[in-house]
């Protein structure tokens, strides 16, 4: 009402903000999903009257606690956030059901109900979905294994990265499949910045000749990759990712 009197419209309370157009908000889950950041969607799934928020609202939270969009008034905002956050250490989806009740918190695979009695009388039910960036993979090297490592990671969701630049703070592992070509050079910056996996293409007796010198490269794999006999360079990028995923 006060934007239609000539008045500045207050501002909004900390950690929200206001509901911003359906394109602006799928814009900005555009931009959260290239930027590698984790958030939650939440979407207003079912509303029951008397509530603010109806069915199709949505909103992101943010790793801090802020949200942006609008899924309900400041009692739902609360548990939004809440659940939010927990869901994002975790992973995964759930259905968030807040009720006029004052009855405790029921949890159940797939479902969280919460009793807010602030509410005006309605029933909110809330479909959280967090969204994590993908793996982001290191691939080093030209060969038919290390463009066996891109594609086999590439089809799994992993985000591939085969250039020679820096690596990223979030980088998941570092597959070196030069056959001797730059090696202790990636190595090394993998093992500085702690990079969770690093693996070393290479036969037994080459890889501990090349971490021999290496600070830290006990840490390394190397041969890297779960023994399941592999010989094609498809195969052994499939035990590369299986022992990924089996440490990780």
């Amino acid at each position: 009402m006060s934007e239609f009197l000539g008045m500045p419209a207050p501002p909004p309370r900390p950690g929200t903000s206001r509901a911003p157009a359906a394109r602006d908000l799928d814009a900005r889950v555009a931009g959260l999903r290239s930027g590698r950041e984790p958030y939650v969607l939440a979407t207003v799934v079912r509303a029951q009257r008397p509530t603010s928020a109806k069915a199709g609202d949505r909103a992101v939270v943010l790793p801090d606690g802020t949200i942006e969009g609008f899924v309900g008034g400041v009692c739902a905002t609360g548990t939004v956030r809440a659940q939010s956050l927990r869901l994002l250490s975790a992973g995964g989806t759930t259905l968030l059901r807040i009720t006029p009740e004052q009855a405790a918190p029921h949890e159940e695979e797939g479902l969280v109900a919460v009793g807010q009695p602030c509410l005006s009388g309605g029933t909110l039910e809330i479909f959280l979905e967090a969204v994590l960036p993908p793996a982001l993979v290191r691939v080093h090297g030209d060969g038919p294994i290390a463009r066996a490592l891109a594609a086999v990671g590439t089809a799994m969701g992993c985000n591939v990265d085969t250039g020679a630049g820096p690596l990223a703070d979030d980088t998941t592992a570092v597959l070196v499949a030069s056959h001797g070509v730059g090696e202790e050079p990636v190595l090394r910056e993998a093992l500085r910045r702690g990079v969770p996996y690093v693996g070393l293409i290479a036969s037994r007796r080459r890889g501990a000749a090349v971490l021999a010198g290496l600070e830290g490269g006990e840490r390394v794999h190397a041969p890297a990759g779960l023994d399941i006999g592999a010989r094609t360079p498809g195969e052994v990028a499939v035990s590369v990712y299986a022992e990924i995923i089996a440490l990780h």
